[in-house]
């Protein structure tokens, strides 16, 4: 029997709709409606609701099995999926969505050789099951030979709350205030981080945002990310962003074009001989170090002097200044270029100077020549201002957006693999055991317990899901030695050979 609403208590608010995994419930005049056809009692619309008026579901009716995958315990109806859909009634049995993946199914998603034979899993937890409630040994123990070694793969597909995702955008155009809120319709599911050297970073979920009020809208959203599924995000008091892992991401309606292939400063030291056969001065505006090349150590280098030129912005060390940030060139606040100069900063410039101002991505140039009096002309773009400002914009690489998982497995999913969790945590970090994700390589975090990045581009597309405790669901694999993992005090007695394990039984 489906969850109910109490009508004199509802408002119509759409919390549940929103919030409910599978869409069984709906706002129809004013009030909410559960489908009885496609709840599983997930729980999530009750937990949800401001006002209480969702009544809970009565007793398990005949073909309705309670999933024992996760702490949520769907009942499924037949046909129908839990809320994780990762599991299916099909005739009254529960039945995994998705089939065991060994390791050559997942390789041309995981990319070249990466480690010795002997590090890489036999088998992913693509399709696996789990470990749930982590007192028995992993779904998947397979053993076999590789490379003359005698190798184990223990896999689970393993519900982490503790768990967030960083969002990588190569972008020079500002997306918003550091720390500031990532919102998905209009709920905090993240926030700006700091931002690394032409990109800008967002970190998303986290167990705190995974266990607040906006818990299961950040799962939905860190799953859908992991996944390489198209997502809109908007920061507060900043941009509204839609992208996709892996391809050029959509600043307020404007793809956006090129990553900058450095800073100012560093722009001027790539291409200083090109820029000064361009121009008598050249300015290289960037939001965080604008550069000036004759008094910078680059036009130095190659016999300049300064040519009397002041910018607007704060000087830092020679020929390097601190810009702003905005909607301009170089994500500074300069729309117009003439107007990176200070008030009567050309005053002391010879007439007939010619200045080249471009930004960091090579998208936009200007050309201009000094005259009587600090006064500013433009000039048409010489055939070597176009070499040198061509020559930035070849070098620079297209913006896209790239997306790392990182996760924690020192918790309870360690004991499907030994008897003693902690000794799986000192062979992880000793090299002995290794951790893979879906059959891509991680990095470990060093310090306690099993904390790891993996690149979601490595993963097949599809294996991350979530659920609604709220946790994201992740392929897990350990390989190791089989004395390695009998030492360890491992579930020897539940190994299987290896091609017992794969989906056709072998």
């Amino acid at each position: 029997m489906a969850a109910g609403i109490d009508p004199a208590r509802c408002t119509g608010c759409g919390r549940c709709a929103t919030d409910c995994p599978l869409g069984a419930v709906a706002v129809r005049d004013g009030a909410a409606a559960v489908d009885p056809e496609a709840c599983v009692d997930c729980g999530v619309c009750g937990r949800v609701c401001p006002e209480g008026a969702v009544l809970p579901a009565g007793p398990a009716g005949d073909g309705f099995p309670a999933c024992d995958a996760c702490p949520v315990g769907c009942r499924i109806p037949p046909g129908r999926t839990g809320a994780c859909r990762r599991y299916e009634n099909r005739g009254g049995v529960l039945v995994r969505t998705t089939p065991l993946h060994a390791f050559d199914d997942v390789r041309d998603v995981v990319g070249p050789d990466w480690e010795p034979p002997v590090r890489r899993p036999l088998v992913t937890g693509i399709g696996a099951g789990t470990t749930y409630p982590d007192c028995k040994p992993a779904p998947v123990i397979v053993r076999g030979l590789v490379d003359g070694v005698d190798v184990v793969t223990v896999v689970t597909e393993a519900p982490l709350s503790y768990s967030g995702i960083k969002v990588k955008v190569d972008t020079d155009v500002p997306v918003g205030e550091e720390g500031a809120p990532v919102l998905s319709g209009g709920k905090r599911i993240g926030h700006v981080t700091t931002e690394e050297y032409g990109s800008k970073i967002l970190a998303l979920g986290g167990v705190n945002t995974l266990t607040g009020d906006n818990g299961f809208r950040a799962a939905r959203v860190m799953t859908a990310v992991a996944n390489r599924e198209p997502v809109k995000l908007r920061v507060a008091g900043g941009a509204r962003l839609e992208f996709r892992v892996g391809e050029a991401p959509v600043i307020d309606g404007r793809p956006a074009g090129k990553m900058r292939v450095g800073c100012g400063s560093a722009t001027l030291g790539l291409f200083a001989p090109l820029l000064l056969r361009a121009a008598d001065e050249v300015v290289v505006l960037d939001s965080h170090l604008t550069g000036l090349l004759t008094e910078h150590a680059a036009g130095r280098y190659l016999g300049t002097r300064p040519s009397g030129v002041r910018l607007r912005f704060r000087r830092s060390t020679p020929g390097r200044y601190f810009g702003d940030h905005g909607g301009g060139w170089g994500g500074t606040s300069v729309t117009r270029p003439e107007a990176v100069f200070a008030e009567g900063g050309l005053r002391d410039v010879p007439p007939g100077t010619r200045i080249l101002v471009t930004e960091t991505t090579g998208q936009h140039a200007a050309l201009f020549e000094v005259g009587p009096g600090g006064s500013l002309a433009p000039v048409d773009l010489t055939d070597d201002a176009r070499r040198a400002v061509g020559a930035i914009s070849d070098t620079c690489q297209p913006s896209r957006v790239s997306a790392v998982y990182a996760g924690g497995t020192g918790g309870s999913a360690r004991a499907g693999v030994t008897r003693y969790p902690v000794r799986l945590t000192r062979a992880v970090h000793a090299m002995e055991a290794r951790l893979t994700v879906g059959g891509a390589p991680t990095f470990l975090l060093p310090g306690g317990g099993i904390n790891f990045l993996v690149d979601v581009e490595r993963v097949v597309a599809g294996a991350f899901t979530w659920v609604p405790t709220p946790a994201l669901v992740v392929p897990v694999e350990y390989t190791m030695r089989v004395e390695d993992y009998r030492a360890m005090g491992g579930h020897v007695e539940a190994m299987r050979p290896f091609r017992a394990a794969e989906p056709d039984g072998g």
